[in-house]
Parts: structure tokens; sequence; C-alpha cells
């Protein structure tokens, strides 16, 4: 009997919320960036709400645009989501945003991180999170480097506002791009793109750390913290679908 009851309770699926608008809320915190698109089903096993519930809800989402509805029946996030997150971005700087990923990035991986953006023939930091280690590569806000002194983040820099890098293969192929005592002896870094949430080329974030702890494994894995966190913040390290570069 005891087995029998518990099978019922998972089959139940989530309670779903008692008011209107967070049931509202609730259909439309489903969406994930691995389900886009949802059936009817999918969405009644997400929130708990019966089928009946969920057409209503659904049709008055639908009505303010903040679901699609397809020709095939399924569900997926509205154009009017896009604008509130248009609007959403617009509140906050740009230093605002980035500074939560340059913190998270220098915790998980220990070393320093950067962001760069192009001034001319220049790369120029306009924000940086320094790792308290007491060996580190040491970054100060302001800095201006020139971009034929070489280093990840200048290759980056250089291949995403039209210039011409060494490293064009290795950021096509894998999207950053990674150097080993290129610039400074005895340091390594890797460097990815970052673009807003519109398509727009921002800059370059990069990860420098001495090349005897930082290994290429851990390059590697830096990249991969780097993606993570900046979709957490509504950024992007991948250029989008027909985007060209823009010569500086």
């Amino acid at each position: 009997m005891k087995n029998q009851e518990t099978d019922t309770a998972a089959s139940v699926g989530p309670k779903p919320p008692a008011g209107v608008l967070e049931r509202g809320i609730s259909i439309l915190e489903c969406f994930r960036e691995d389900r886009l698109r949802m059936s009817l089903r999918e969405l009644a096993e997400c929130t708990g709400l019966d089928k009946a519930t969920l057409l209503r809800l659904l049709g008055v989402l639908t009505r303010a645009r903040m679901i699609h509805r397809f020709e095939s029946g399924s569900y997926a996030p509205g154009p009017a989501l896009l604008h509130m997150g248009m609007l959403y971005r617009s509140t906050f700087d740009l230093g605002t945003r980035l500074q939560p990923v340059l913190h998270e990035v220098m915790r998980q991986t220990g070393e320093t991180v950067a962001f760069y953006i192009r001034s001319g023939e220049e790369r120029v930091c306009l924000y940086r999170e320094n790792t308290a280690k007491e060996v580190r590569h040491h970054v100060e806000v302001g800095t201006r480097i020139a971009l034929s002194a070489g280093g990840s983040s200048a290759h980056i820099l250089l291949a995403f506002t039209g210039g011409a890098t060494e490293h064009q293969a290795e950021i096509d192929e894998k999207g950053y791009a990674m150097t080993r005592a290129e610039r400074v002896a005895e340091m390594a870094s890797v460097a990815l793109p970052v673009f807003d949430g519109d398509g727009t080329f921002l800059g370059a974030m990069v990860v420098i750390g001495l090349a005897s702890r930082h290994s290429v494994a851990a390059q590697r894995k830096a990249a991969e913290i780097v993606r993570h966190e900046l979709a957490l913040q509504g950024f992007s390290s991948k250029a989008p679908s027909g985007w060209s570069p823009v010569p500086a």
C-alpha cells in the first residue's frame, strides 16, 4: 500500500501555484535554452496545471505576445519578452552586468579576469577582477596595450573587428584564442568574444594566470566557465547567425 501511495504522489507532478499571476509566471518559467518549444502536455507536466486552465492562461499570454503558438500546436516564448529583456538591459550599464561575470569567473578559476575593448590600434581594459593570489598578473582599469603586442584578448579583438590574426583558425574552430608566454613570459591566457543579447560585439574577456599553474586543460576549463557565466547575465560568446565583423 505504501509503495502504491508513493507512485501515486510521484505521478501527480508539481503542485500548481494558487494565484492567477503566479500560474502565468510558472508557464513562462518552463521554457529554457534546451526546451524552447513545448507542447501542451509538456507544459501541463511542468506546471502541474490542468489542461483547461493551462489553455485559458496560454490564450491570455498569447494575446499579450508573451507566448507564441505555432500552427503545430507547440508553444514558445513570445516577442514581448524580448522587448522586456531589452528594457531590463537598458536599466543597467555594461559594467553592472559584466562585473558579476568577472567576479564569478575569478572565483571559479582562481585567476585574474579582465574585459578589453578595441580603441584604434590598442586594447583598453574597462573592467577587471584581480585574483587574491600573491603571484599573479595584475591588471588595472584603463590600461592601454598595443594590439600588435599580442596576447589572447588582442587576437579576439582583431578577429572580431576586421583585423588579421594568426589565431583566426583557432577562433573559428573553438570560439576562443589561447596563448602561452606570448606577450608576458611565464603567463598563459585564454580570451573569448563577448556579444550582447542583441548581437552587438562588445569586446574580449580574458582569464590570465601563471603558465605553471594555468595548464592548457585549465585554460579550456576557464573558457567553458566564461561561456556559462556570460550566458547567465544575458551575454554570449558566440557570434549570431549571419554576423560579420565591422572594421574598427
